[in-house]
């Protein structure tokens, strides 16, 4: 399964039936994996089984790429299962159109589902068998009120339901009357089948939840079969328990929604059932990611479709030039925790930029071009150079000392040049002469001198300008090696460079966090219409429109050098001095050229230009709504780091913290103190996760009495394997009450892991002598049963058998 444009890479390597593991980016420890690995050392489950459920009433965009990573890699790491899940049962905005762009962008993230693909939709008489399950059960009744009357009932958060009318209709009544919606008698919203739980609940999800309704809709996929269609919160759960999954991932905004999946696992007498685990959503700074609006922005006009490079959908991303591998990359970087957050934006783009670092050769093109004439050079004489495709410092990390060609032939870096043509006629970048220089200027003015890269140096002699004062034509000489320069500027050959467009895309938004504090807004995987709501009743709030970036695409027309030619396609390039640019896979040609710019590069003198000039700084902050006086409370804006911040982050990365953490770190003074405290040296990038993920709130409120100095000692026995992941984090929350050393708790109780090899191989052979069926059924091909036997083993040991020990001698026993 390969998408078109799919670059070859090796990050999700483990399919949906396999057991390998994965030597890509890999989701880091936390609270979810500390769950699948005690339920695997018990031998709940045999496997981890888990699913990736996205609606196809859109295209996927950044946030789910958390989310799928999540499901996906958690399962590929513990040798599970994974399930890619299209949940359609609502039809309206769903379509063929999006179940198949899910499909292909998650292929183009090198994810393989091997056959493990399933539609809600064909289990609609199976979801309709277990309604009338429950109205047998008395558990469930068709309810006949209107929608604002079912709502006055549920009463709000002090006062308890009243029961509807017809909450005591007979089982025989209420099934006649759920048979005959089905049949087509009533019309939309004549009747509903609720389920029976709690009207008094402090949940308000438990106040008898509607499980059906009735929406004569055409389905994309069961076209008119169906008038009556399940809700989500009927929907999701039964189709985790039909699939066998064991564990079911989703955002923190369904938390409450658990108490209905749970309800009716138990219910419905699911054995062996899912369990619902909730994560803190991520939401991306100066983007959205609400479906609605995602749609608004396409509908307006605002981009030219779902696969604009400035939206946050992976098409779009292809589009842009973004790999599959920076994408990964980014999401194993942000972490996963119970608490929603914003995920700083640089972040992102630092992901791409790193990714880009090592693919993308180094070419030149000028964007906005100005003539330059070489007077003492020949008309008609052309030098031509070969200049090197790498600069040194990317060079010196090559791993196996040889260099890429845009070609993707790697050679030896003396081999990975082009030919660059040096002719009478040049272009350099309008930007890079100054007839009136800004202190600190150190590129051409008139009289001065500048370099051009690789090829001499370049001495401003007369200027013509048109009517308007704008230079048209620079008069220059060629000098000498011995000859001083201010800098180095690139430039191209007027006779033989190849015209282009360049499109600079910049962010959508000026703000931060365009979408403002309503929590539907920003979770990346809720719409309204999956809880059973019609669209048009749930209008977009356009607020977030006034916050667009009026710069956010920019069109120029310039010249890159002739060498990029005779590339492949697919190249990605380095335009020096101006960002990392691929050309457009939807409007270049071989006769007009468009090149997209990927992502900017680090610029401190375009921030130093913007402020000279006077002109606002791209990061604003959103003025107050004045039609929404009453909201006077509103979560602060994630301001951009100071240069001191940045100057933190770097070092911090430096040490071996990930950047989402260092940023972390830089901004919040609390948490950079203690980590500061604790004097991590080579375990750094542990104690920092510890301080970010697992003691902020505790740091932040003062209750935490955990000292900072002692947590490399914990980090040095997890980082030497004496103890598992697992007790890190819970000898942690222990010290953080007790204010005890975690190390001293460990040592105490004796929780190192058993690296015995003779005491771990006993417990194997009890465990196969007391499963011989299983055993042999491993041996005829079951491999999946390795999950269960790795379980008892650790059952058995306590749970302190050294992982990698049992799994090494646990597969030699069974293979033998």
């Amino acid at each position: 399964m390969t998408a078109p444009d799919s670059p070859s890479h090796t990050a999700p390597s483990s399919t949906g039936g396999g057991t390998e593991t994965s030597p890509g980016p890999r989701v880091a420890p936390n609270f979810i994996t500390e769950i699948v690995e005690r339920d695997l050392s018990s031998g709940k489950y045999p496997q981890v089984v888990t699913r990736f459920p996205p609606e196809p009433n859109g295209y996927l965009h950044l946030g789910h790429t958390f989310a799928s990573f999540l499901d996906f890699q958690t399962a590929v790491q513990y040798g599970g299962r994974y399930h890619l899940r299209l949940d359609d049962t609502n039809p309206e905005g769903e379509s063929m159109e999006f179940a198949q762009g899910i499909q292909d962008d998650l292929a183009w993230l090198g994810w393989d589902w091997d056959g493990n693909l399933f539609y809600a939709s064909d289990n609609f008489e199976r979801y309709y068998e277990y309604a009338e399950r429950l109205i047998e059960l008395g558990q469930a009744y068709v309810d006949s009120v209107s929608g604002e009357e079912m709502a006055r009932l549920r009463g709000d958060a002090t006062t308890p339901g009243t029961p509807s009318p017809y909450r005591d209709r007979s089982v025989e009544e209420n099934l006649d009357l759920f048979r005959r919606m089905r049949a087509g008698e009533f019309g939309d919203g004549a009747h509903v089948l609720r389920a029976k739980i709690d009207l008094a609940s402090p949940n308000m999800k438990l106040r008898d939840p509607v499980l059906y309704r009735i929406l004569r809709a055409d389905h994309y996929r069961a076209g008119d079969q169906w008038c009556i269609y399940p809700m989500y919160d009927f929907q999701h759960p039964l189709q985790d328990a039909l699939e066998g999954v064991t564990h079911s991932m989703c955002s923190l905004e369904f938390v409450d929604n658990r108490a209905i999946y749970d309800w009716l696992m138990e219910t419905l007498n699911f054995t062996p059932r899912p369990h619902q685990y909730e994560f803190g959503r991520r939401s991306l700074e100066y983007t959205v990611v609400s479906k609605r609006k995602l749609r608004k922005l396409v509908k307006e006009g605002v981009v030219s479709g779902w696969d604009d490079p400035r939206m946050p959908t992976l098409r779009a991303q292809r589009r842009l030039g973004v790999t599959p591998e920076a994408i990964l990359a980014f999401a194993s970087q942000i972490g996963v925790s119970r608490t929603n957050r914003t995920v700083d934006i640089s972040v992102y783009e630092n992901a791409v930029r790193n990714d880009l670092n090592w693919r993308a050769p180094r070419v030149m093109a000028v964007l906005d071009p100005v003539r330059v004439v070489i007077g003492n050079l020949p008309e008609g004489e052309t030098r031509t150079f070969s200049l090197p495709y790498w600069p040194h410092d990317v060079i010196r990390e090559s791993p196996d000392g040889l260099m890429a060609l845009p070609t993707g032939e790697r050679v030896p870096p003396e081999q990975a040049v082009r030919d660059v043509p040096l002719t009478r006629e040049l272009y350099i970048e309008r930007e890079d002469f100054s007839l009136d220089p800004p202190k600190g200027y150190k590129r051409l003015t008139r009289g001065g001198t500048v370099r051009l890269r690789g090829a001499g140096i370049l001495r401003a002699d007369e200027v013509e300008t048109d009517e308007a004062g704008n230079v048209t034509t620079i008069h220059a000489t060629l000098l000498g090696e011995d000859a001083k320069a201010a800098g180095v500027i690139h430039w191209v050959s007027a006779e033989s460079a190849l015209p282009a467009e360049f499109r600079l895309y910049d962010r959508l938004f000026r703000v931060p966090n365009p979408e403002g504090d309503n929590p539907d807004d920003i979770a990346p995987d809720f719409d309204p219409e999956r809880m059973g709501h019609e669209n048009e009743a749930v209008p977009v709030d356009t607020g977030f429109l006034r916050y667009l970036n009026p710069h956010s695409l920019r069109v120029t027309h310039g010249f890159v050098e002739p060498s990029v030619a005779s590339d492949p396609e697919g190249t990605r390039y380095q335009f020096e001095r101006q960002g990392y640019f691929w050309r457009d896979p939807k409007d270049s040609r071989e006769d007009a050229l468009v090149f997209g710019r990927i992502i900017t590069l680090k610029d401190t003198w375009a921030k130093e230009t913007q402020k000279a000039e006077g002109r606002e700084p791209r990061a604003e902050k959103p003025k107050p709504r004045a039609e929404a006086p009453q909201a006077t409370s509103h979560k602060p804006q994630a301001a951009s780091l100071t240069p001191e911040q940045e100057a933190e982050v770097a070092r911090l990365t430096a040490q071996g913290a990930s950047e989402g953490d260092a940023r972390t770190l830089a901004r919040d003074e609390v948490l950079g103190a203690f980590f500061a405290g604790a004097q991590a040296g080579e375990h750094a990038a542990q104690v920092a996760a510890w301080t970010v993920n697992d003691l902020a709130p505790g740091l932040r409120s003062g209750e935490s009495r955990v000292s900072a100095a002692d947590l490399p000692a914990l980090a040095a026995l997890l980082a030497e394997g004496q103890i598992s992941t697992r007790i890190a984090r819970d000898v942690l929350a222990r010290a953080a009450e007790s204010g005890e050393a975690p190390a001293a708790i460990v040592e105490r109780e004796g929780l190192r892991v058993v690296t015995d090899t003779g005491a771990i191989e006993a417990a194997i052979r009890e465990v196969m002598a007391a499963n011989p069926d299983k055993v042999e059924a491993y041996r005829g091909g079951k491999t999946g049963l390795l999950g269960f036997f790795t379980g008892q083993v650790m059952r058995a040991t306590g749970g302190k058998a050294d992982p990698k020990v049992v799994a090494e001698r646990l597969g030699a026993a069974l293979n033998g």
